[in-house]
Formats: C-alpha cells, structure tokens, sequence
C-alpha cells in the first residue's frame, strides 16, 4: 500500500512539473460558427487587435441630400454604407464638443478626472460667447453636470471648463483634440477650440466625424449624457433642453449632437439603432432650420430599408469558456474585444460564418483582459473581419500542493 502511495505522490509531481505551452498551449482549435450576413468592412477597429479588409469604393445610390456631405456608416464596423463627398473638409460648429466629449470620457475611463471633480470655471470660460449655462468667473460646478451640459446644451462655457481642467489649458487640450483624431485614423480634420466656434483652420469630414463619434459610442458615459432630453442644473433653476430633436421624432435615435454656425449652417452627427442594427449619419453644412433633422431622418430612413443586423455577441459578452491549467480555477470566461456584429444587405446573410480560434487550455497565471483567441467573420473563405477574444476574469497561478491535490484526484 505504501508503494502505491509513493507511486501516486511521484506521478502527481511529474505532472504538475511538466512543462505547458506558454500562453496558450496546443495549437489553435478552431470551432466553426454558421453567422449569417455580412458585407466587406471598411475601416480596422479601434480596439487594438481588430482588422478588417479594404471595401471596395462605395457605389453611389439613389439618395439625394442638401447636405454639403454626408455618411451613412454601419457603427459595429465602420463599413461606409452610402457617402456623399466624404472627405470635402467643412466647419462643423458644434458636433466638435463629440470629441470633447470622448477625451472627457477616456479621462473618466483612465482615472484622471471624476464625475465628482469640482470644475472651477476661468475667465477664459466665461467669455466664450454663443450657446452657454451662463459660469462666472470662479464658479464651481461638479464635472457631471459640466458634462451634461456639453452633451445636452451644447455649453460652450462648459467646453471650455472641462478642457482646462483636464489638460491646464485650452491649448493643450485642443493639441489632445488633434493628436486623437489623428489616432483614430481621421485625415481631413483639425481643431482650434473644444467648442466649435467659428475659427481659422477648424474643420473635419464627414467620414472623419462619423469615425470619432463611433469611438465615442464605445462609452457608456458618452450614451448617457447625450440621450438625456431635459436636465436642471443649479438646483433646478437652469433648465437645459437637448438640441438633438431626433431623440424624440426619430425611433431608435440616442446619442449625437448637433451644431450650427453661419459658416457651417446645420450639421447633425447622431446614431440609431433598430432590431440589433446600430446606424451612424453624418450630415454636414444643410441649409436651413430643421433640414439637419430631415436629412439624417431620410439617411437613416434609407439605411434601416436597406440593410439588417448580423449579430453575433456585443463587446464584453462571454462567447466561450476555456480550460486553465495551473490555475486557481479550471476554466474561465472568454469574451469579445468589440462587437461581433455587421450590417448586411437584406437576402445575402447565408453567405457568411463565422469562427472562433481558441487554444484547447491556457496556462495560468492569467492576467483579466488577456488575448486568448480571435473570432474571425468569413465570406465563404475570405476573412473580413477578425475579432479578438479576451479572457474575461484574472486567474492566478495554484500553488504547488494544491496543482498536486488536483493532479492527485485526476490518479484516483
């Protein structure tokens, strides 16, 4: 009896001394998918590790606007689904304060400002002139409201409140504006201000703002201060209404922001989302009042006819679990670094599939967030889209009698 103890005990070390494969073990595994509906993506993602092929130019298609240029844009993607001068660079008034509000919200994400931050406002803030919430010089306001009042009444006193505060100036923090948009892969855009007043070399696209307002929408915070309709400030004494009408005419619209100078006339950048499909429209320098509202209305009119969801998972949800070796735990969560979603023109979701590509077992310690696999979206064999997949919680590494407990009741 004692000899098969020992003989038990020896066998338990060998295998819990035995080398793993670092970071993921045995080759790929993958497991096939049957996903319909996609079509070519357009644009590589924000999220690090996310590629998608060039699209073909995009046909024009019976769809006439007044707007001096316009997009229609599949948000899950960034597949442009119908352009009008894309790139014809044009003041935007204030659909500028969406930047402004994505560096607020990556500073929210980061750490570096809170929601409860005391924003205290300069002169410089306070002289700005068009929409404001009326600061003083002084004044001190928690930086939610000062968000909210961006978000919602397009505050320029605000925009600049918050700018100072996070970068110490205004310059710097427009020199943040550029650098990002840069980041984000737009070439026809440039800052001068956090408010979108009218100023010398301040302009963007509408392909360039359609790209940073689907960098904003990755932030649960960008969401909820630009669906709000009516909000109080000040105890209620100020009350601020939302200039993005469509909140209320349009259905599925909850998020965007508009903007209007003489110079740019009426531009609107918004988003909506019907039955899983989530639409961005931008439309840039139309003429008169209201015909923002009309023209991204008829947008995405068009779109919502002409194209349904593919829907796989949304970013953060568990695709799959995977074996741990060495851990604390035997298996942990694996989700999608970014939606797993497309439009698709409607009859066509039978030509694509979808794979998931994960190691059979991992080795721990690992690290919450960690790239375990891909989900690669296929066109009968051609890859379109490749997703990553990322470990979901932390898993440490087991200490060695507890790897000798385990490998023990794997003997017995």
């Amino acid at each position: 009896m004692k000899g098969k103890n020992v003989y038990a005990i020896m066998l338990a070390l060998m295998l819990v001394m035995s080398v793993a494969t670092t970071g993921g073990g045995p080759a790929l595994a993958a497991t096939v998918t049957a996903i319909p509906g996609a079509v070519q993506q357009s644009l590589s993602g924000t999220v690090p590790g996310v590629t998608q092929q060039i699209a073909a130019e995009v046909p024009v298609t019976a769809l006439e606007t007044t707007a001096e240029a316009a997009v229609l844009m599949d948000a899950a993607t960034g597949e442009v689904l119908w352009v009008k001068e894309q790139d014809k660079e044009l003041p935007m008034a204030s659909v500028t304060k969406i930047m402004t509000l994505l560096l607020a919200c990556e500073a929210l994400d980061q750490g570096r400002i809170s929601l409860n931050d005391r924003v205290t406002v300069s002169e410089n803030a306070w002289s700005m002139g068009g929409s404001q919430i009326y600061l003083e010089p002084g004044e001190e306001m928690s930086m939610e409201d000062m968000l909210i009042s961006i978000a919602v009444g397009s505050a320029n006193d605000a925009s600049v409140a918050v700018a100072e505060h996070i970068a110490g100036s205004e310059e710097a923090f427009v020199e943040m504006m550029n650098n990002r948009a840069r980041e984000l892969g737009c070439r026809h855009t440039k800052f001068a201000n956090p408010t979108g007043l009218p100023a010398e070399n301040h302009y963007t696209s509408a392909y360039d703002m359609a790209l940073i307002l689907r960098q904003a929408l990755t932030y649960k915070q960008f969401y909820k201060d630009s669906s709000i309709y009516r909000y109080d400030i000040r105890g209620g004494d100020f009350v601020l209404w939302n200039t993005n009408k469509l909140l209320k005419w349009y259905n599925g619209v909850d998020a965007g922001k508009t903007g209007w100078t003489n110079d740019a006339k009426y531009c609107l950048a918004a988003t909506a989302k019907r039955d899983g499909l989530r639409l961005i429209s931008v439309v840039l320098g139309t003429p008169e009042p209201r015909s923002h509202f009309r023209e991204t209305m008829k947008i995405f009119n068009y779109g919502f006819s002409r194209y349904e969801a593919v829907h796989f998972a949304q970013r953060g949800e568990r695709v799959k679990t995977i074996k741990v070796g060495k851990g604390t735990i035997d298996q942990v969560g694996v989700i999608a670094a970014a939606d797993i979603a497309i439009a698709v023109p409607k009859g066509q979701k039978q030509n694509y599939r979808g794979k998931v590509l994960l190691p059979e077992e991992i080795t721990a310690p690992l690290n919450k967030g960690q790239k375990v696999g891909d989900f690669i979206l296929l066109e009968g064999q051609k890859e379109v889209q490749r997703i990553p997949l990322l470990a979901q919680n932390q898993v440490s590494r087991a200490s060695i009698f507890r790897q000798m407990h385990k490998a023990l009741d794997q003997v017995f």
